[in-house]
This record gives structure tokens, C-alpha cells and sequence, in this order.
């Protein structure tokens, strides 16, 4: 059963006459104090559970008679009465510590020791046992790095914790955020400062700032910038995570153990997995979250997905869009009400069993634009099947024989938007028109005839391109693109120059650097002209191609400056290359290359 559904708007509310507030440090296993900020419900007649979020953002505003205009996941479980609590997380803001970016956690903790997850417990152990009024059942939710927390608190849970959301949770900064399979998301590069720059106790204020790019041009600024080592121009030693990137290129023991996923096993709390189909930072994290725990544990573990960009599902939009597409009205206050307050209520206020009414999987088909539920991921009633990319750009069932070719430059790389615009973190293109990419002669493009019947791609996606080279290092970006109809009719959200009729709408996308192909953590050259295989995994899609639609596949090698520009020359470490690696090389993609999609039958 669906329960996603439209939300009326509601009435203007205010905190601070609802809501006590109190600020603590609470103390660690360590003797470290974080900063902790708690909303409780003036009216105490009743008992209340406790929801919680852990930050490295900032439990703001701080004072005990400074409020929040929105405390809670949302405004309906603030209105129904909840213990809400931020707290600020080691070594940021006004708490103690010594913040470590995607903090490792560590297995078997003795004494002192601790991690995030130490953390958690010994912050629920004191506010269960001080906090009044408490039926003592703790929540937790976050989105983005607070999911990351989030997802955290299941390792070691607290006997208390019984409902956590991770939401656009970060799984493994190696495949999030600021890497897409190895290859460096430049586009993130400002967001360097906000992890970067450490402090020695605690604040009320920022202690970093963002570096003055002076350029509107977000693509110009950094082909003007060349090679990455030209960055350090604007962060020093001083920025810590600036100075990781770049002396782990690859997946070492460094980013390995700062992963979260490979250790989500027996998880005990519910947990409920949100995301955004287009979520331009954390796709990957939040499905390969619901996945592990699927396999791994055996609690009470839900996903929801719906045709959101980051975070959008905790904003009260009235149309939902992403870009120039639109999907729907108040997709988020219907899912706020109908589905995140019924999973918390459950299980911190009801009897706390698996029978919530809510369905296994929540998610939103972002082409027939509607609602659709499932009992696992991908759904039972499915079936994989291949398309190759063949000779006349036809997307065919059978392979062919031959190549297409053509020259990749880093003089002159494929832009990932045809907006002329400096953005902090990219999200808009995620569902972009690609018409601009597909007539480009570095850009190679396949396509379907128009469908005769509908087709619904509901699960991975798997790219297997075989490939030649003439240089030594090469990055391959695929992306799946919906044709529309020539008689489609504009939105309020299509942009001024466009127009719909043609639209090609990017459904998903992924790049390899192809370094890559064999292993993550042992990168390797190519042999020049030498056929090799390279395997692209896209992130899960829940997508109808209409009839009258066409599905097209286009494959280039240069992205930018969504990530950086691949030299064509292999060098041990990106970060390090040279103005003279960087060389315009010729790419060939073979005709068994083919692309494996999951169909729902």
C-alpha cells in the first residue's frame, strides 16, 4: 500500500511557546564534552520519546533562549510533541574534540576507546537517564553527513535506540560526494574548506571561510586553473582534507576504513532508508545501505526513494522539480506526514513491531511520474536485459561489428552543463537536457527507435564497454538519457531557451576513471590500442520510457568541471600531473559494447 500522498500546508507554529530549551556537554567515555541541545514539550503531562540528529554542521542557535523556526525531521512530529535534540559532534562547533572527517569505527572497543558509534551510546545513555518526561525509546535521523551519523548509530546500538533514519546518508567518501569511482568530483572542491580546516576548542562561529574564485564561470575558472597542484594556490597545508585528497588517490587503507557500509551487520533498531533519485551528492550511500542491512540483518528495514535532489524531501515545495522537469506537488509533505512520522510513531510511541502498515519499498517512477510500492529491491518481477551499442548510434539487441571513435581533448572537455554559472555543489544537472552534449563530435550517442509499448527500468544498471585507446589513462562517463516526444508541452520550470519537445532528460549517470577497471585500491595503466574491458556501474533507477519515448545511451571521456580532467597520459597521482601529461588522445568504443538494465516485466 502506498501511503505517500498530497499534504494540506499547516498553520504558522513557534517553538519557543511550545517548547523548552536546554544546552549540556555531556561527557564522553574519554572525558571529552560535546554540545548538546534539547527541545522538550512544555507540556508535561505526558511522556515523550527522544529524537535526535548529530551534526557536524551546527546544533544553531546557540543560548538557551535562541529557538529554531523547525526542530525535528519534520513539522508534523514537532507539533505532536517530541524530546528533540542536536548535538554538535566531536571537534566541531562548540563541542570538544578533535574532528576526524568520516571517522573510522572500531570493532571491539576497550576502556576509552572510542568512535562515533561510542559516541551515540554514551550521549543516549545520559539523556535517557536525565533528561524528564522521557519514555526513554530514542529516534535518531539525519540527512547527508547527520546520515552518515545516523547510519553509525546502528553499529553498536544503544538498547534504547529503536528507530534510526539515515537519509542521502554518505556510505564511503570513495563513491560519495567527493569521488564517483575514483574519479575526483572537482565540482566539490569548495566544500573542501567546510571539512578541512580543524580547531582547537570549542566555537560559536565559523572558523573557516570560503576561497573568493572571482569568476561566475564555473567551467572557465578551472580550465583557466590547469592541473590540480594549481589549486594550492587557495588551500594550504592548514586544510586538512584538501592535503588527504590529494595524497590518496586511490582506495587505500585510508579511505577503506572510513567507509560505513562494510560494517552494517545484525543491525537491531528499525531503520528506515531515504533518498533522492537524483541526489547529486548521495546516491550511492543510501542504496547500498538498505542493501547491506538487507542482507546482512534480519530487523525491521525499509527504503523510500522519491524524485528528489538532496535533502528536497525535508522542504515543503509545492511543485516538486528537478530542473526542468517537474514530478508533482507536495511530494515531501506527503511523505513527511504519511510515512517518516508513521515509521517514528511506530516504533517510539506504539508497540514497536514490524506491522507499520508502510510498504517494504517506497518508490517514485520519475517517468510515468507516480508512486509505486514493492515488497524487495530490485522488484521480484523483473529481468535483466542488454542492449549493444552498435554502428548508426543504435541502441540495438544484437552486438555489430566495428567501432565508433573520436578525440577526447582536455582543451576542450565536454562540459557537464550547458548553465554558465558558479555553483558550490552541482545538483540541477542530474536531470538536465543533454541535447547539447549529444551534438558534440566527442560524445558518442546510441539510441532506441521509438518505443511501441512502455518500458520500465526498476533496479542497477551495468555498462560493459569495450574499449581502445591511444594514450595511457582515460576516464568513461555513460549516461541514460529519456527522448522525449516532439509535441511535449512546456512546465513553468522549463528554462527560457528550451523547449520540451525533444527534451533529452538524463535519467542516470556514472563515470569510471579508468585506472580503475581491475581495482579500486591497484590502479594501471592502458595499453595503447589494446581492447580492453571497463565495467561502469550506474546507481539503481526506478524509470518508465512512455511509448513514444526513446531511450539513448551516450558514452564520452570528459566530464568537467563536474570532475577533474583525466591527463590521457598515465601518472601515478592525478593530483600531482603536470600541464605537459595532459594530451588529447583518440578513444574508440567497440560494437559488443552493450548495457545491462533491470526491466520490469
Amino acid at each position: 500500500m502506498v501511503l505517500i500522498s498530497n499534504a494540506q500546508e499547516i498553520t504558522e507554529y513557534k517553538v519557543k511557546d511550545h517548547y523548552s530549551k536546554k544546552e549540556v556537554d555531556i561527557v564522553m567515555r574519554d572525558g571529552i564534552k560535546l554540545h548538546t541541545t534539547i527541545y522538550s514539550p512544555k507540556d508535561t503531562s505526558k511522556q515523550y520519546p527522544i529524537i535526535m540528529q548529530r551534526t557536524p554542521y551546527s546544533s544553531r542557535p546557540y543560548g538557551e533562549n535562541q529557538f529554531r523556526n523547525l526542530i525535528g525531521p519534520n513539522e508534523f512530529m514537532m507539533r505532536e510533541g517530541n524530546i528533540i535534540v542536536y548535538q554538535d559532534v566531536r571537534g566541531r562547533w562548540a563541542s570538544e574534540g578533535v574532528y576526524d572527517n568520516m571517522r573510522a569505527y572500531i570493532p571491539n572497543k576497550k576502556g576509552t576507546q572510542f568512535d562515533e558509534a561510542s559516541d551515540t551510546y554514551d550521549t543516549i545513555e545520559w539523556l535517557i537517564n536525565n533528561v524528564s518526561n522521557t519514555n526513554k525509546k530514542v529516534g535518531i535521523w539525519g540527512i547527508s553527513y547527520p546520515g552518515f551519523y545516523a547510519t553509525y548509530s546502528l553499529l553498536d546500538a544503544h538498547p534504547a535506540l529503536k528507530a534510526v533514519s539515515p537519509q542521502a546518508c554518505i556510505g564511503d567518501f570513495f563513491f560519495d560526494d567527493f569521488h564517483h569511482n575514483g574519479a575526483y568530483l572537482l565540482s566539490y572542491w569548495r566544500a573542501t574548506a567546510v571539512f578541512g580546516y580543524e580547531k582547537t576548542k570549542p566555537l560559536k562561529e565559523s572558523w573557516y571561510t570560503f576561497p573568493d574564485l572571482k569568476s561566475e564561470d564555473q567551467y572557465q575558472f578551472f580550465l583557466d586553473i590547469g592541473p590540480l597542484h594549481n589549486l594550492d594556490a587557495y588551500y594550504k597545508d592548514d586544510n586538512v582534507f584538501w592535503k588527504q585528497l590529494k595524497e590518496h588517490p586511490n582506495y587505500d587503507d585510508f579511505w577503506q576504513k572510513r567507509g560505513i557500509i562494510q560494517h552494517l551487520k545484525d543491525i537491531k533498531p528499525a531503520v528506515m532508508v531515504v533518498g533522492g533519485l537524483f541526489d547529486a551528492e548521495d546516491l550511492y550511500g543510501p542504496l547500498e545501505t538498505y542493501k547491506t542491512i538487507e542482507k546482512t540483518s534480519a530487523n525491521y528495514n525499509t527504503m523510500v526513494f522519491g524524485p528528489w535532489s538532496h535533502g528536497d524531501w525535508a522542504r515543503g515545495k509545492e511543485r516538486q522539480a528537478i530542473g526542468n522537469v517537474y514530478f508533482g506537488d507536495s511530494l515531501s509533505t506527503g511523505f513527511q506526514k504519511n510515512v517518516e512520522a508513521r515509521f517514528f510513531n511506530h516504533f517510539l510511541k506504539g508497540n514497536g513491531d514490524k506491522n507499520t502498515g508502510l510498504s517494504e519499498i517506497q518508490i517514485f517512477d520519475t517517468g510515468k511520474k507516480e508512486w509505486n510500492s514493492y515488497t524487495s529491491w530490485p522488484p521480484k518481477n523483473s529481468e535483466k536485459k542488454i542492449f549493444y551499442l552498435t554502428e548508426n548510434e543504435i541502441l540495438s539487441d544484437s552486438s555489430g561489428n566495428g567501432y565508433s571513435e573520436f578525440i577526447s581533448d582536455p582543451k576542450k572537455p565536454v562540459p557537464y552543463s550547458e548553465d554558465i554559472k558558479m555553483v558550490f555543489t552541482p545538483r540541477k544537472y542530474m536531470t538536465d537536457d543533454q541535447r547539447f552534449a549529444a551534438r558534440r563530435p566527442d560524445v558518442l550517442v546510441f539510441e532506441t527507435p521509438v518505443l511501441t509499448e512502455d518500458m520500465t527500468l526498476s533496479g542497477a544498471i551495468m555498462a560493459k564497454l569495450n574499449v581502445a585507446i591511444t594514450g595511457t589513462d582515460a576516464d568513461w562517463i555513460v549516461k541514460v538519457i529519456d527522448v522525449y516526444p516532439n509535441d511535449t508541452p512546456d512546465t513553468k520550470e522549463t528554462q527560457s531557451y528550451l523547449k520540451m519537445g525533444n527534451y533529452h532528460m538524463m535519467v542516470r549517470s556514472e563515470v569510471l576513471r579508468g585506472r580503475f577497471r581491475n581495482s579500486f585500491s591497484t590502479p594501471e595503466p592502458f595499453e595503447p590500442n589494446k581492447k580492453t574491458a571497463v565495467g561502469i556501474k550506474l546507481q539503481d533507477v526506478h524509470h518508465t520510457f512512455k511509448k513514444g519515448h526513446k531511450i539513448q545511451v551516450q558514452v564520452q571521456s570528459t566530464w568537467f568541471p563536474l570532475i577533474d580532467l583525466n591527463p590521457q597520459t598515465y601518472v601515478p597521482n592525478i593530483f600531482k600531473a603536470k600541464e605537459s601529461d595532459f594530451t588529447k588522445q583518440t578513444h574508440k568504443v567497440y560494437y559488443d559494447s552493450s548495457i545491462e538494465f533491470t526491466i520490469l516485466k
